[in-house]
């Protein structure tokens, strides 16, 4: 088992792409720590991986919600090894349309998120001087942009960045850091967005996902969340220091690099 006596937080694991992370962790041996919002979510999840796991209801965009959760979960799990800042929303509007209190919303979660969560996590890792690896959640965004969704975008580049400047800032302690960029992954999140998309182009929702979402993938597949979260594994249970600093773009070859 890759992630035995390994102790890992997953934000936003009540659902979707963090949950399958989840779930992929702890079927590897790791303790668990399901961080979410909405913490009944979080509970089902931590609830069916078993005793190892626990829930913490979790605000990333909370600077003491965030500490006190990392508290906890190091408390319970016996340390931190492992996190994945996966918390995320979307919100698609052209940028001459877009509310201030919208762009600071999404890069709230994203960007502040990250760096709270990333913070807090790094600091036990030194102190306990057994290293460890930081995962992001980026996007194919992080790469590239497309219309319309400009605080996401942003804030994806941003973790880009935040991402090497933490894998050289971990460096001296042993601690990884790198970000997973997916491609279009058919959660809720982008499910909304489909009917959405048609609607502005003026096609069919299967004419918006063929045509447009997945038109420059190699294969017209959406990633999936088990994908996603299999690199997820590859990167936390990865034996040496070697790979950190990367961005690893997992997209049916929407985006190569």
């Amino acid at each position: 088992m890759r992630l035995r006596g390994k102790s890992a937080i997953v934000t936003g694991a009540a659902s979707g792409i963090g949950e399958q992370i989840a779930r992929a962790f702890a079927a590897e041996g790791a303790r668990v720590c399901v961080a979410d919002l909405e913490r009944p979510g979080a509970e089902r999840v931590a609830a069916s991986l078993g005793a190892s796991a626990i829930a913490v209801r979790m605000d990333v965009t909370d600077e003491g919600e965030v500490e006190r959760g990392v508290a906890q979960a190091a408390e319970q799990l016996g340390g931190i090894d492992i996190l994945v800042s996966n918390a995320g929303l979307q919100h698609v509007e052209p940028i001459a349309d877009l509310a201030f209190a919208d762009w600071k919303r999404i890069l709230a979660v994203h960007l502040d998120g990250g760096f709270l969560t990333t913070r807090a996590c790094l600091r036990r890792m030194i102190d306990r001087r057994r290293g460890g690896a930081l995962i992001l959640m980026g996007s194919v965004h992080s790469k590239e942009a497309s219309v319309h969704k400009g605080p996401y975008v942003a804030a994806k580049h941003g973790l880009l960045g935040l991402a090497r400047v933490l894998a050289k800032e971990g460096a001296p302690h042993g601690v990884r850091a790198n970000l997973i960029c997916p491609g279009f992954v058919l959660t809720p999140l982008v499910e909304r967005q489909i009917p959405q998309l048609a609607k502005e182009r003026g096609i069919s929702a299967a004419a918006a996902v063929k045509d447009v979402m997945l038109a420059t993938t190699v294969d017209g597949e959406f990633t999936t969340v088990a994908d996603v979260a299999e690199v997820a594994l590859f990167l936390a249970a990865f034996p040496t220091n070697a790979l950190t600093g990367q961005s690893i773009v997992v997209s049916h070859g929407w985006h190569m690099q």
